[in-house]
């Protein structure tokens, strides 16, 4: 299928089929919008529309336009890749939006023991089939908290994992508010990424993110999380923003944190019900304005020389994942699990502490068969209306866990995320157009 869209009066057709993105004329775009997608019939000449169909023809022959989608099986195995541990499931914040409940989901405040930890290590590797590289991400509440543990149970892995043949990676989410020298030292020694979480501008990183004591929390990390950025060398990170409904100038945030020295950022839309920080499709017109105003703020920084790296910007039309990873949606309850302080395990970090979703636990072992193949057996050609859409490829689907929260069914898409989403590819595509133009 064929996507026709114009980014500020520039035109592109994007072929799902093939992956290629073509910058077009006006009269191309009405052309093809018309025959295609139902659009209203431009006034073209004879000649015009002669010209166009020969261009369509040519671009066909090639392979590079209508190319029939290959329809090939989700790449889903029975082999567990990468574990969630939730270290602590308390927070030294109190952010309004946490859909963790402020740290502690739902139940009562308590910290991972090392026992269970190093006992998820264990059910990683054996459930790890013939992987060799495996992942656990020390999450939250706020992991620093428990940095001790962490720092047991990462050589913990490491032994483990090198006995078995096997490699770690590991992430970490965090706060930064306990983010310290020694904590900088370890995360460089030991982390394969670490994301950061700062909202923006001091006015609205302190208006929900709060302390214990209801004080922004903005001066007590900014300074810390420079600190760690400059020590990171080109180890990955990410500044991870949220944006709500009281910030949908949310570009100028993203623009604060690239001017602070930040060159790997994201700014996540809010998943929340809080009915005043809620993202709603009323919010969309605006919502879709903003991101054009941030891709435009975006490619002027780059033409400065200041370019950094926006997560949501980033479309790899070339390469990238393989066609089958693409369509296999996400690997939460099937290849990647979270587990909570006591050891049970669920699909994924937001499914935390819904017993609906409990699957077992590290202690016994086993998995919820049930459970599990519902998540195995869901890809991106059982995602509700996906198979119309021309983001599938990019998007695979959405995330299990916003589907079921807003719409009850892991399979059924929620429209405001996907409208947003498919926003975001057109700036995407639009920010690799520019870049590829300034190259030739």
């Amino acid at each position: 299928m064929i996507h026709v869209f114009n980014y500020k009066n520039t035109y592109y057709i994007y072929d799902s089929g093939s992956g290629s993105l073509h910058e077009c004329d006006a009269d191309t775009a009405a052309y093809l919008k018309a025959e295609y997608e139902g659009g209203p019939a431009p006034e073209l000449t004879a000649e015009k529309k002669a010209e166009i169909a020969e261009d369509i023809k040519a671009l066909k022959e090639a392979g590079l336009l209508f190319k029939e989608e290959v329809k090939v099986p989700p790449l889903k195995s029975g082999e567990v890749k990468a574990l969630c541990l939730h270290i602590c499931h308390d927070c030294n914040l109190r952010c309004r939006y946490c859909f963790a409940d402020e740290g502690a989901y739902h139940a009562e405040r308590q910290f991972m023991s090392e026992r269970t930890a190093k006992k998820a290590i264990d059910f990683l590797i054996e459930h790890s089939g013939k992987r060799k590289i495996l992942e656990a991400d020390f999450f939250g509440g706020e992991p620093l908290m428990c940095l001790d543990t962490i720092k047991n149970v990462v050589a913990y892995a490491r032994e483990r994992g090198a006995a078995a043949g096997k490699k770690f990676l590991f992430t970490t989410t965090t706060n930064a508010l306990l983010l310290d020298d020694d904590a900088i030292d370890f995360f460089n020694r030991e982390m394969e990424n670490v994301v950061l979480s700062l909202d923006g501008r001091k006015e609205v990183h302190d208006a929900i993110r709060k302390t214990k004591n209801g004080k922004g929390s903005f001066d007590l990390v900014i300074d810390k999380i420079k600190k760690f950025v400059r020590s990171r060398g080109d180890k990955s990170y990410y500044v991870r923003g949220t944006f709500t409904s009281k910030n949908l100038d949310f570009s100028n945030d993203v623009i604060f944190l690239a001017e602070n020295g930040f060159d790997s950022i994201s700014m996540e839309p809010v998943v929340t019900d809080i009915e005043d920080l809620a993202i709603k499709a009323e919010h969309l017109p605006r919502i879709s304005a903003e991101y054009e105003t941030l891709c435009d703020k975006y490619l002027q920084k780059h033409a400065e020389g200041e370019g950094f790296n926006f997560f949501h910007f980033n479309i790899d039309l070339d390469g990238g994942v393989c066609l089958q990873k693409k369509v296999s949606a996400c690997g939460a309850g099937n290849e990647y699990f979270s587990v909570v302080p006591n050891g049970d395990i669920y699909p994924c970090h937001q499914f935390a502490g819904d017993k609906d979703f409990l699957m077992g636990n590290v202690y016994d072992g086993k998995l919820d068969g049930a459970i599990r193949a519902k998540f195995s057996g869901n890809s991106l050609f059982t995602r509700e209306g996906c198979g119309d859409c021309f983001a599938k490829f990019i998007c695979s689907g959405g995330c299990s866990a916003n589907n079921y929260h807003f719409m009850g069914d892991v399979n059924v898409p929620y429209p405001v995320t996907c409208e947003m989403m498919k926003k975001r590819i057109e700036c995407g595509m639009h920010v690799l157009a520019r870049k590829k133009a300034e190259k030739s």
